[in-house]
């Protein structure tokens, strides 16, 4: 039994230790994704809990909206589980806030920027639809259209003409069998 090696030892040194720094790699890799998938399970976890707290609270507002209805005594029989969007004849609550009024400078420029932005969507719309590009399509297009109602068209004058020339054939007597 010989001992010599077909690779020399150096090599098989080096592939031993790179299969290792990989294996360490992965392991690295492995650990890191496990960790952000634990912190994406806290954070989820976090707004379930938050959602909940929100709900409880709408829900809450909802059963003392409803039940201050009931005891308004209008008539109107409401149940904890009907909520209705619509407030038409019933009185107007007040408002969540107070209203916040603008100076004229802050209205004037509130409606600069509105109008700014809405001329710069104008323009870059304008400059996208006269693009080299856009062009050449459209061109393509309208070229493809052209041809395609010729054709259209020539295949139109071809079945008019065979119905004409048949309705023709036949209000032409025949005069073979008259002699």
């Amino acid at each position: 039994m010989t001992t010599e090696w077909s690779v020399p030892a150096w090599a098989a040194a080096l592939t031993v230790g790179v299969l290792v720094l990989l294996l360490l790699v992965a392991v690295l890799v492995a650990l890191r994704s496990r960790a952000r998938a634990r912190r994406r399970v806290a954070a989820a976890e976090s707004a379930t809990v938050e959602l909940r707290e929100r709900l409880d609270a709408l829900e809450a507002r909802v059963a003392t909206t409803a039940s201050g209805r009931t005891a308004a005594g209008r008539g109107v029989v409401r149940t904890e589980q009907e909520f209705v969007i619509t407030s038409l004849g019933e009185e107007r609550a007040e408002a969540s806030g107070p209203v916040s009024a603008l100076s004229a400078p802050a209205f004037a420029d509130a409606v600069l920027r509105d109008t700014v932005v809405h001329a710069a969507a104008l323009v870059h719309g304008v400059r996208r639809a006269l693009s080299p590009e856009v062009r050449n399509r459209i061109r393509f297009e309208m070229k493809r259209e052209l041809k395609r109602t010729r054709k259209e068209r020539k295949t139109e004058v071809r079945e008019a003409l065979r119905e004409y020339r048949a309705k023709h054939r036949a209000d032409v007597p025949d005069l073979d069998g008259v002699a």
